[in-house]
């Protein structure tokens, strides 16, 4: 028995046994996450420009694979260099930009799969966090008295409507559109006002105003298409040919038509010199306003105006310009019109008939006279009131006045308490009204307030 063990022992013929498997590695999660101490979600707002971002792991971790892992980018992208150090065992990287981020800017610190344990195992899930940097408050420029601040207002207001001019007929482009041909006949309007307000502050001479005048009125008269005296919102700068705003919105806009009649007579008042050119654009003017067929736009002499007609499809637009918003200035243009005026009763019906029309409430503790609740865009007490004068302007519905200077208040209160929260709004920034945001275009106010 011994001998037959020893041989059992000793054969050359029996085989080795294995090595034993490596343990298998396995994955791991984010235990926790922290921007400057706290957790709050994926989301993070009012964020300091020099953040602490805290990543907490399930399992220590193989530092040589956070750098190719880890990335920290703002919204266009770009990345951000960083320090990171360790703690808690390496189960936890703490991440630090090297300089300071740039204010009110969104920012992405993202870790991928690619993290490794130093188990070897993968970390299972892709973490996220997004986070938005806070207002930089500091003083970038020296500070203004208020007048010089009004003062900078008025100078760069002006500046966009006379450097931005089209260089064939004066008229002011339709914001930054991509196509540098599209002007908008009532924003030319508005740029009127600014040019004689120019004048006035001395920013250019009378001659000056006067020549650039000249072309504008020289071209709406003898070249922009119109329609029935009227003009469309949108028109080629070098032809002035009408620019389509809409499928069906090819032809006549008599609200846009209103905001440029106004800034004309601004015009045709203030130029009030004998002189044969000041003379001449003074008539110039009045061919052009007294050639709008104001009344034509009643649509078969119903008791309202209508907002648009096109020569392809007529009236199917079907837009009354009904009350309260940025019209009244059609209206009452339309009513002082010597030679295509309308009844009182298209005011009455048209304007001043249409439900919700008064509102008679209280926000913010401000009477608001008329209109939709909390007042709707700042617009609407801008366009109509840079021809109208609501100081002691009444009726029997409202004191203008009032409507204008209570609607801003309860635009100015409602940002001031941000009930939605939004990021940015306080006592020193408000105002909603129509502009561009991101993404697009909207006329933004408390109703319609998706956060600027």
């Amino acid at each position: 028995m011994p001998c037959f063990l020893l041989v059992a022992a000793c054969g050359k013929d029996s085989a080795p046994a294995p090595d034993p498997a490596p343990p298998a590695s396995s994955s791991f999660s984010l235990n926790a996450l922290k921007i400057n101490g706290s957790f709050n979600g994926f989301t993070y707002f009012n964020i300091n420009r020099s953040p602490v971002l805290k990543f907490s792991f399930l399992a220590p971790l193989d530092q040589s694979t956070v750098a190719t892992s880890f990335a920290l980018k703002d919204k266009s992208g770009a990345t951000i260099n960083y320090t990171v150090s360790f703690e808690n065992g390496d189960s936890t990287f703490v991440i630090q930009p090297t300089g300071l981020l740039n204010a009110i800017t969104k920012h992405t610190a993202s870790v991928s799969t690619a993290l490794k344990s130093k188990s070897g195992g993968n970390l299972l899930f892709r973490a996220e966090v997004n986070f938005t940097t806070q207002i930089d408050s500091s003083r970038k420029f020296p500070a203004l008295s208020d007048n010089a601040l009004l003062d900078l207002v008025q100078q760069q207001t002006f500046k966009y409507f006379w450097d931005f001019g089209h260089p064939v007929s004066g008229l002011a482009r339709e914001r930054n559109n991509g196509d540098n041909n599209l002007v908008t006949s009532g924003g030319s309007g508005f740029g009127l006002m600014a040019i004689i307000t120019a004048i006035h502050r001395g920013f250019i001479t009378r001659e000056q105003g006067l020549a650039r005048m000249q072309t504008i009125v020289g071209f709406l008269k003898n070249t922009a298409q119109t329609f029935h005296g009227a003009y469309p919102h949108w028109l080629n700068g070098s032809t002035g040919v009408a620019i389509p705003f809409g499928t069906k919105d090819n032809g006549a806009d008599l609200v846009e038509t209103s905001y440029l009649v106004q800034g004309l007579l601004t015009c045709r008042q203030y130029f009030n010199g004998l002189g044969i050119t000041e003379t001449g654009l003074r008539n110039d003017i009045n061919t052009i306003c007294n050639r709008v067929e104001w009344n034509w736009f009643r649509n078969n002499n119903q008791n309202t105006l209508f907002w648009h007609w096109s020569p392809n499809y007529n009236w199917e637009m079907n837009m009354q310009i009904r009350g309260w918003n940025e019209c009244l200035i059609t209206y009452v243009l339309a009513a002082s019109s010597t030679t295509f005026g309308i009844p009182r009763a298209v005011f009455d019906n048209g304007w001043k008939g249409a439900p919700g029309y008064v509102n008679g409430n209280n926000y913010y503790g401000f009477q608001l006279p008329l209109g939709t609740p909390l007042g709707g865009p700042l617009f609407f007490s801008h366009y109509s009131f840079l021809g109208i004068n609501p100081n002691g302007l009444n009726d029997a519905s409202a004191n203008y006045a009032t409507q204008t200077t209570n609607h801003t208040l309860v635009n100015y209160n409602y940002c001031k308490a941000n009930p939605k929260g939004y990021y940015g709004y306080s006592d020193s920034i408000w105002g909603l009204t129509a502009s561009d945001i991101e993404g697009g275009y909207t006329a933004s106010s408390p109703t319609n307030d998706v956060s600027v």
